[in-house]
């Protein structure tokens, strides 16, 4: 019977085609991704996880070339048969997707136990395996790790700690007790959570029963391995972590001796390189299965224009504002200067109603905006967590960077909390191949109340990692620049052990003051905008993000009281570039907006604004002096902490709890704050130019 998973995170990308086949009885489920010459195939490992530990692989390959995969039986949606687990059955259930798939030949890539399976195939059908990729292959070529006391796995065991968990009592006894050491051996990279969890749920979609019954059926020894290597004629190539905790590096190294093949040691990497090193391992598949082509065109140094590559955070339209005011202001000191855009809706409205050049490369970015609306309820996302479990689409998007910066030439790389961006240029040094510069409005990962000591330990252990990079890799970031000021940033410490934040802080990065990309004094005439005097203007807006759509429904509600409170009020609610407008509820005379291009315009106008959470719309509101209430976004620990903070000391906005506020509540502080004489502390008007002056001296 086939287990289907509960709730998934989004991926980075979907198949273009899937289905299931049956042999022998026993239903597989495969994918299809991509298109084009050759198919890699992506092979299952041993049952213990299914298919989904390619997922930093599938976006990546998929884009070159055509990408197969199947879960293995035994876990995934394939079914878990009683018996039937030997190699030679898997070895057949690949050829069988192979067939029903319509592939000839593939080049195969595998994992651990894949890689007997990958032998079978290669030895065995030359005609269909164009090459082979072994990932720390599980090859009785060798003995395991040396240093760790292994037992038989139907032995009655003296302890149950350690290696000695990997016993088929231990299994029955206490599963997940033995997935949570185990996959703590396979990942022995510090800052591995996030893989961890991934797999130890992928293992509970299974039982121990039927991990049994795959290790009574894999009966692979050292003999009938070195035939098979002797038999293989096709390319091989061998990824070896040097600190693989499971099998230890010797079988790597010997089954690449054995076939003749290439060896690539990975010093440092564990058992699964390809989820915590994968973009050195999906550049590595990617020349092995489609060697790259020579640039075709080539300009010498003193001949190129000096050219920047933008990379602006999508989660959000406030990062589009405020980095559109410093390209204007870069533009100045850099005549001539070519600013390419990577970058993805709600972005590119923006970017495309000024005019600027969106880069064709952003076509393939996966949606990180589509994700957070995903991870949403009424008025609530995790934010840290939702942010973790875009693990995929991060990696995804470097790699759309990575080929655009290998194939292009830039002087500058600028991304405004591009998290992937600087995440794995600090894990890959050696692919930073031009200056770049880092924004931030906020530092620190920060734990919410109720995530208890769990997320507590979590948002530590991720501040750790960025101060490592960071120790590590100063030469990484060639600016950091924070959008505000020293006192802009929280009282609190990165975590037990850690430093404070502020302090770090102002010991790594530059301040460019807050950059609202306009001047409030220029922002006056209300009746341009077609708003009248003797009118009480309500505009009510959540960003670019279609993640705010409850608050908006909730302050509709609240219109028609509001009404009778303020007389000659105007309500205007803005929906945005990802909330249809004709899902949203109607009133006479309530009016309701798609996407307004520059909205800051308008809301240095109105009366009073009802707003989300966010900093970049606060802020704009805070500059202008305009009265506004905003209801941060339940367990978003920058709205709760961060923007809060920074609003307090602007004395700004009148913070609001959707859980409480009903809509009789939101129409008294409707009518109470409307228009009212605000005392907040000034905003700078010169950031964009601040920052642009330490961006100049990178050109």
């Amino acid at each position: 019977m086939a287990v289907q998973s509960g709730r998934e995170q989004s991926r980075a990308r979907y198949p273009d085609s899937s289905g299931y086949i049956k042999r022998e009885g026993v239903r597989l489920y495969y994918e299809v991704y991509g298109s084009g010459e050759p198919t890699v195939f992506l092979l299952p490992t041993w049952s213990i996880i299914h298919s989904r530990h390619w997922k930093m692989q599938i976006p990546y390959l998929a884009r070159h070339c055509r990408v197969l995969t199947f879960d293995g039986r035994g876990n995934g949606r394939s079914d878990r048969s009683a018996a039937g687990y030997g190699e030679a059955e898997f070895a057949a259930d690949a050829l069988a997707v192979m067939d029903a798939t319509a592939t000839e030949r593939a080049v195969t890539v595998s994992l651990s136990v894949g890689a007997q399976r990958a032998l079978i195939l290669a030895a065995g059908h030359p005609d269909r395996i164009a090459g082979a990729v072994f990932i720390c292959p599980a090859v009785p070529l060798a003995s395991p790790q040396a240093d760790d006391v292994r037992y038989l796995l139907d032995e009655v065991l003296p302890t149950v700690e350690g290696w000695p968990k990997d016993n088929f009592t231990s299994w029955v006894r206490d599963y997940r007790g033995f997935l949570e050491f185990f996959f703590s051996q396979m990942f022995t990279e510090p800052h591995s959570t996030k893989p961890v969890e991934d797999c130890i749920g992928w293992g509970l979609e299974t039982t121990a029963e039927t991990l049994i019954a795959t290790e009574i059926g894999n009966g692979m020894d050292e003999e009938t391995a070195r035939k098979l290597c002797t038999r293989v004629r096709c390319p091989v190539l061998v990824i070896q972590g040097t600190a693989d905790a499971v099998t230890g590096p010797g079988r790597g190294i010997a089954l690449a001796e054995a076939t003749g093949g290439d060896l690539v040691l990975l010093e440092g990497s564990g058992h699964g390189p390809h989820v915590r090193d994968p973009v050195t391992v999906n550049l590595l598949l990617r020349d092995f299965a489609v060697p790259r082509p020579p640039r075709p065109h080539w300009v010498r140094g003193k001949g190129r224009p000096k050219r920047a590559l933008y990379i602006s955070s999508p989660i959000g339209l406030g990062h589009a504002q405020r980095d559109i005011a410093i390209a204007d202001e870069l533009r100045k000191l850099q005549p001539g200067l070519q600013i390419d855009w990577l970058a993805q809706h709600p972005v590119t409205a923006v970017l495309q109603a000024r005019g600027e050049r969106v880069h064709p490369a952003s076509a393939y970015l996966a949606s990180e905006s589509g994700h957070l609306e995903s991870e949403s309820a009424e008025h609530d996302l995790h934010a840290f967590q939702a942010i973790r479990r875009m693990d995929e689409i991060l990696l995804a998007n470097f790699m759309v960077f990575h080929d655009l910066a290998r194939e292009e030439d830039y002087d500058l790389w600028i991304g405004d909390e591009s998290w992937e961006l600087d995440y794995y240029l600090h894990e890959n040094p050696e692919q930073k191949t031009a200056a770049y510069a880092w924004f931030t409005d906020f530092v620190g990962w920060l734990p919410m109340p109720d995530g208890g000591p769990r997320e507590a330990f979590l948002t530590a252990d991720y501040n750790a990692e960025m101060i490592e990079h960071i120790a590590r890799y100063p030469r990484i970031r060639d600016r950091a620049i924070f959008v505000g000021d020293p006192d802009d940033i929280v009282p609190d410490a990165f975590g037990p052990g850690l430093p404070p934040i502020r302090e770090w802080t102002e010991q790594h990065y530059d301040f460019a003051g807050y950059i609202t990309g306009f001047d409030p004094r220029q922002l006056a005439d209300r009746q341009a905008l077609g708003y009248r005097d003797d009118e009480r203007v309500c505009i009510v807006t959540v960003g670019g993000s279609g993640v705010g759509g409850h608050l908006l429904r909730r302050v509709i509600a609240a219109f028609p009281e509001a009404k009778q409170r303020v007389p000659g009020l105007r309500m205007i609610v803005v929906a945005g570039p990802r909330i249809d407008p004709g899902s949203l509820p109607f009133h006479d005379g309530l009016e309701v907006r798609p996407y307004v291009h520059e909205l800051y315009r308008h809301l240095a106008v109105c009366d009073l604004a009802i707003v989300q959470g966010g900093l970049t719309t606060a802020m704009e509101l805070t500059a202008s002096r305009r009265p506004f209430l905003y209801f941060p976004l339940r367990h978003h620990f920058e709205q709760n902490l961060h923007v809060r903070h920074r609003l307090d000391r602007y004395r700004a906005g009148r913070c609001m709890d959707y859980q409480t506020a009903g809509p009789t509540d939101i129409a008294a502080a409707i009518a109470t704050e409307i228009g009212r004489e605000v005392d907040y502390r000034p905003v700078a008007t010169d950031g964009a130019a601040r920052a642009a002056s330490l961006l100049a001296n990178l050109l």
